[in-house]
């Protein structure tokens, strides 16, 4: 079953139970993958890893904006961008805990040799493409630093 269709069945269920955070949530996945369709070659389809970074983008930016509601204090609009967040989170692969990807980019530093922090952006390029989608760049980010620190 496509994101799309999934979107679309738990959009209904959200409208039955009036779930005013659930239906933001769909509503915003469900903009942007009209949007995505209707890109200049997309000719109407869109792929699933399309489809996966699209949802990691839209929980980013969701992200982004909770940390600076907080900074300013405003718990009304945080709560609105946490609940959005867990709705998209839903449709994301399982994340990696910390751990998992601790292995996993240990793993990739071996397999490319790294030894120093001169190699941070070699792994970096090895570590987003295998992980795409398990794990948050930032988070890939701040691993691979402090391993090859």
């Amino acid at each position: 079953m496509s994101l799309e269709s999934l979107v679309m069945a738990e959009l209904k269920e959200a409208m039955k139970a009036k779930n005013e955070a659930a239906l933001r949530g769909l509503r915003a996945i469900k903009a942007e993958i009209i949007k995505a369709k209707t890109e200049p070659g997309a000719n109407g389809q869109i792929s699933a890893e399309t489809e996966a970074k699209l949802l990691q983008k839209m929980v980013k930016q969701r992200r982004d904006s909770l940390e600076i509601f907080n900074q300013q204090q405003r718990a009304d609009l945080a709560v609105r961008e946490q609940e959005e967040i867990e709705v998209i989170e839903k449709f994301l692969p399982k994340q990696l805990d910390e751990a998992s990807l601790k292995s996993a980019l240990q793993a990739i530093i071996a397999e490319l040799g790294a030894s120093s922090p001169a190699d941070l952006g070699k792994v970096m390029g090895a570590a987003t493409k295998k992980l795409a989608g398990q794990a948050d760049g930032k988070a890939i980010s701040a691993m691979v630093k402090s391993l090859l620190g």
